[in-house]
């Protein structure tokens, strides 16, 4: 295992943002996440554990304990095809829209809405990666991960990780307990793909034809495209962290209140269990907050109202600052709660 002293964090995140980590390790094996796990217990340190870094907001003044990077690369496929399904054992460190583009090249359905997305494997069940109609939550077989209470290595099945929007109990009541470093995937070969999300259809419903999944996952990436929420070099609005609220799930109370509010009528989808989940981008540019709004070097991106971006220069506070304006607004207007999305680190 090697530690590093000092190391920057900006460089290691989509939003390029972020002081230096104290201490610094990349781990390869499972071996070295539980050597790395021992030695900040020993150094009587924090430990934060980073993937891809793509849903991240570092501190300006970093993080004062050791950041172990997941590393670990492999993905098995089982030889054998289990009644229609096809199982993939991912390590954590992989890129994820790698995995995706090789699932589609294999004519496994059940990923390919989740085109684009940067970010490594091991971070799609901490957050219940979704996106266009998708959950990993329904594709995720098992979850290995190290528990750092007990140091040792234990497994989930997919009803054990508590999945809900964009929630698991890796973000939620086990927070910081797990360092996730395989997951374990049941996809469908030659199955259909997942057409339920509107601008998706639309899209596609150009070409008359039945979509394949490569054609699905091309779709997907030209909307992240335009919205600016696939990662381009040299694009400003690709320095961000996604979005940055998430979609609010509210009763039908709460959106006859929002609609008493407005002048138009609030985008509403079913959520389950009689509730409504409603997009932020929307209450965001109803609280008056536009595509393209800067404050200082932070910034609203300015082809998705959803993703605050580092517009050159930008600092945690100058991003936090404008996150609290848009929910305070937000709140002030229509009286719902907007909750971050990305993972504070230092602050």
């Amino acid at each position: 295992m090697r530690v590093e002293e000092n190391k920057p964090l900006a460089p290691f995140t989509t939003f390029g943002i972020g002081g230096p980590a104290r201490w610094f390790v990349e781990a390869a094996s499972e071996d070295e996440v539980m050597e790395a796990a021992a030695w900040a217990r020993a150094q009587g340190l924090a430990l934060f554990v980073l993937g891809g870094g793509s849903n991240l907001l570092v501190s300006d003044d970093g993080f004062d304990g050791l950041v172990l990077r997941v590393g670990l690369r492999g993905v098995a496929v089982d030889d054998v095809e289990r009644a229609g399904e096809k199982n993939y054992r991912v390590a954590a460190g992989e890129d994820w829209d790698g995995f995706v583009e090789r699932t589609v090249r294999d004519q496994c359905a059940g990923v390919e809405c989740l085109a684009g997305i940067p970010g490594t494997v091991g971070g799609t069940p901490v957050q219940n990666v979704g996106a266009y109609g998708q959950e990993v939550a329904s594709v995720i077989k098992r979850v290995r991960a190290f528990d750092r209470e007990q140091d040792a290595y234990v497994e989930f099945s997919a009803a054990e990780c508590g999945f809900a929007y964009r929630r698991s109990r890796f973000n939620a009541e086990d927070r910081a307990r797990y360092v996730v470093t395989r997951v374990d995937y049941r996809l469908t070969p030659g199955g259909a793909p997942t057409l339920r999300y509107a601008d998706l259809q639309r899209v596609l419903a150009e070409s008359g034809a039945a979509p394949s999944l490569a054609e699905v996952a091309a779709a997907v990436r030209r909307i992240r495209l335009a919205k600016g929420m696939l990662l381009v070099e040299g694009d400003a609005d690709c320095r961000s962290a996604g979005s940055f609220f998430k979609n609010p799930v509210v009763s039908e109370d709460e959106v006859r209140r929002v609609a008493e509010c407005s002048e138009k009528e609030p985008p509403r989808f079913p959520a389950g269990d009689g509730k409504v989940k409603l997009p932020a981008a929307w209450l965001i540019e109803q609280a008056g907050f536009s595509k393209g709004y800067a404050l200082g070097a932070a910034g609203v991106s300015s082809r998705h109202t959803l993703a605050l971006i580092n517009r050159g220069g930008a600092t945690a506070r100058e991003i936090l600052e404008l996150a609290r304006q848009i929910a305070a607004a937000v709140e002030v207007r229509f009286g719902i709660e907007l909750e971050m999305e990305p993972v504070l680190v230092g602050l």
